[in-house]
């Protein structure tokens, strides 16, 4: 990152332990290769962007039974092949799913442009097979029609890309069917290639399944991937590109994977935690979905401990976004249109979180108390701070009283004002917020 902050290494275990949290970093342990990394500053749009939409959608999707459902239900691949000829998109309409990302309050998207099956959602011509949308029923290159979209709407353009391929029996026995291997590798290269020099300014690539066998994890396979030599391609075609860890590659920014619930300190590197709003990544008929308390309380738990949030969709065969899925997400855009000003811009701190109570986020003058139970809040007195508070309020203008001392902050937030989810009290101070060391920290 920044060549002016002194550098303090240690594993994801050791911060962990350090910071005593819920949090799975994926892919901890990857290559070095530090002249590859961005600084904080190429860093600072995605910090202060927060929110991203995920979306998996693809012919798995056909089947409805998430994005594993080849190998879970070991289909052959020529049997796959064929849902190919099924596969129209018909009501696939990237301005809409742009639009369903804006009203959600999020700022950038990533979309799943080939997932672990090998099929391609792009005009591909390094596909192994020809395995592609432009050669589907659709007959389309949809990656193009998303990133169009996305531009048109301001959104930052993220790619995610999975590294393995079912399809390839060298997969499953890379050392023994190695030929095999190094002709996945290819197509990886190839596609790769294709993805961050054919759609212009791609802002984030996001890699998955880079672990061989389904067994170890990404780092493990480094020695097949290369994913120094592999990225300093991307950054031929992009050198500010975000890219994250799971290529093998150490990585611009750390993962968390999955819906468990975030609780500890201040997380003190750049983290992004993933998360689907359904059971399963990809379209699942019938689903049971998360609701909009549950999303928007995982969201706070993370922006507070200074992460990234990306909700994922699975959009269904024809390519629409389930309406179940759209209302949960422009419920979550609404609160962000009222308290965005307490997310967007803003780091985590000064205050360390106390789990299922409070947490806060800050940027200026400004200290943002996210308060998640008001009763226990009121019990609690917040830590003292640098400068005088010159006033206490609710985003809508509403006062909040408080008192401070050299022992800290109490305040009392009226019981009508207090939302079931997060009551947002911003706190202005008389001078700049003051959190943060000199240090920076990278996992190894």
């Amino acid at each position: 990152m920044g060549g002016s902050k002194k550098k303090i290494e240690m594993t994801g275990d050791e911060l962990k332990s350090m910071l005593k949290g819920s949090f799975q970093f994926k892919s901890l342990g990857g290559v070095r290769s530090p002249g590859l990394r961005l600084t904080e500053e190429d860093l600072a749009w995605w910090r202060d962007a927060k929110i991203g939409l995920f979306i998996h959608w693809g012919l798995y999707s056909l089947l409805g039974r998430g994005e594993w459902v080849m190998h879970k239900e070991k289909i052959p691949a020529e049997e796959y092949a064929k849902l190919a000829d099924r596969f129209s998109g018909s009501k696939f309409d990237s301005h809409r799913w742009a639009e369903v990302a804006q009203n959600a309050g999020a700022k950038y998207m990533v979309m799943v442009a080939r997932h672990h099956d090998g099929f391609a959602l792009w005009d591909s011509p390094g596909s192994y097979g020809g395995f592609t949308s432009v050669n589907s029923a659709a007959k389309r290159d949809f990656v193009k029609e998303y990133v169009e979209s996305c531009r048109k709407a301001g959104l930052r353009v993220g790619i995610y890309y999975s590294l393995m391929d079912w399809r390839f029996p060298g997969y499953f026995k890379p050392k023994e069917l190695l030929d095999n291997a190094l002709l996945m590798k290819k197509q990886c290269y190839d596609q790769v290639e294709e993805l961050v020099s054919k759609y212009g300014k791609i802002d984030i690539l996001w890699y998955d399944g880079g672990w061989l066998a389904h067994q170890g994890h990404d780092p493990d396979a480094a020695w097949l991937w290369e994913p120094v030599k592999l990225n300093e391609m991307v950054r031929k075609y992009n050198p500010k590109t975000l890219i994250n860890p799971r290529s093998g590659w150490e990585g611009d920014f750390y993962c968390d994977e999955g819906s468990h619930m975030i609780n500890g300190k201040i997380i003190p590197v750049p983290w992004e935690k993933c998360f689907t709003l359904g059971s399963l990544w990809g379209w699942v008929e019938d689903d049971e979905i998360m609701s909009y308390e549950e999303a928007l309380s995982l969201m706070i738990n993370v922006i507070i401990r200074d992460g990234n949030v990306l909700v994922n969709v699975g959009p269904d065969p024809d390519g629409e976004i389930p309406n179940e899925m759209v209302d949960v997400l422009e419920r979550i855009g609404q609160w962000l249109k009222n308290n965005g000003e307490s997310v967007y811009g803003t780091r985590g701190g000064p205050f360390q979180p106390v789990d299922k109570v409070y947490g806060s986020t800050y940027k200026g003058n400004a200290i943002y108390l996210h308060i998640l139970d008001a009763d226990e809040f009121e019990k609690l007195k917040l830590p003292p701070v640098d400068g005088k508070i010159l006033r206490c309020g609710l985003l809508n203008g509403v006062n909040v009283e408080y008192e401070q001392t050299g022992e800290g902050i109490s305040l009392k937030i009226p019981p009508q004002f207090r939302d079931t989810v997060d009551t947002v009290v911003k706190m202005e101070l008389d001078s700049p917020v003051k959190f943060g060391t000199d240090e920076e920290i990278v996992l190894v």
